[in-house]
């Protein structure tokens, strides 16, 4: 399983969860720090990412 980690999720994170959840990576890092919820969802699911994020509205 990969995580997509959210922006509101440090992209310092990343290399700590490298080996229990290798190809996960941030927001930010994908160059998607501007795009909104649904493109962001929608980038997760085309690209078998699962989506981690601290927003309660998501």
């Amino acid at each position: 399983m990969k995580l997509l980690l959210d922006e509101n999720l440090s992209r310092r994170i990343v290399p700590f969860i490298q080996d229990s959840y290798p190809g996960s990576t941030q927001v930010a890092l994908i160059c998607m720090e501007q795009a909104d919820d649904k493109t962001i969802r929608q980038y997760a699911i085309d690209n078998g990412y699962v989506m981690t994020t601290k927003d309660a509205d998501y």
